[in-house]
């Protein structure tokens, strides 16, 4: 060996490199937050949620009573609980994102309770005869349930419940008769919103 090849400095080792250690860093960071966000929440499914609820809005405003106005929500109701639920199941899979273990469970059990007092509200509501009310309730509630399960989600989620919570309050404070222009902003116009926003961001 001679003497140049001896005070040759030898290359710095990949842990000493700055940007290397950065990158990594950075890999480490990301795979912690996939790891505790909910990322399976469904893009396409909630943007079709959204479609769904714009002709139920319509129909129901030309119900001749409460009853069947009340019916017609219930249904569109029951048709957006099966379109998310079964887009999230498939996402889930498709993501590896368990439903009911880490993130998933504190999603979806924090989405639920606020589910569940909006349906017995409206139960009690409606045999009180404060139909007028359901549409800032269900707004109202619904928001917060996205919200609090939106918490352990990606970063569009809560704020799609805050967005549904205020629809809600100022449903409240408008007069009775603009009760499914609301519902349409709200579980039509805002779920295609952030359901395009969630499905182009966030894969789907």
């Amino acid at each position: 060996m001679n003497a140049r090849s001896r005070n040759r400095p030898n290359p710095a080792p990949e842990s000493d490199n700055p940007a290397r250690a950065l990158e990594d860093l950075r890999f480490i960071r990301q795979t912690l937050t996939r790891a505790s966000s909910f990322t399976a929440v469904p893009g396409w499914g909630t943007t079709l949620m959204g479609i769904t609820a714009l002709p139920a809005a319509l129909i129901a405003a030309t119900r001749p009573d409460e009853r069947s106005w009340l019916f017609t929500w219930l249904a569109e109701a029951l048709l957006a609980v099966a379109i998310g639920g079964s887009a999230m199941a498939r996402k889930a899979r498709a993501t590896q994102a368990p439903l009911f273990r880490g993130a998933g469970a504190r999603f979806v059990f924090g989405l639920c309770p606020p589910l569940v007092a909006g349906a017995v509200l409206t139960v009690v509501v409606y045999a009180a005869g404060l139909v007028a009310l359901l549409p800032g309730t269900w707004l109202l509630l619904y928001g917060t349930g996205i919200m609090t399960g939106g918490a352990f989600s990606v970063r569009p989620v809560p704020i799609m419940g805050l967005c549904f919570m205020l629809t809600g309050l100022i449903a409240f404070l408008a007069p009775p008769g603009w009760g499914d222009a609301f519902l349409a902003a709200g579980f039509g116009g805002l779920n295609i919103v952030f359901g395009l926003i969630v499905a182009r961001a966030y894969g789907g």
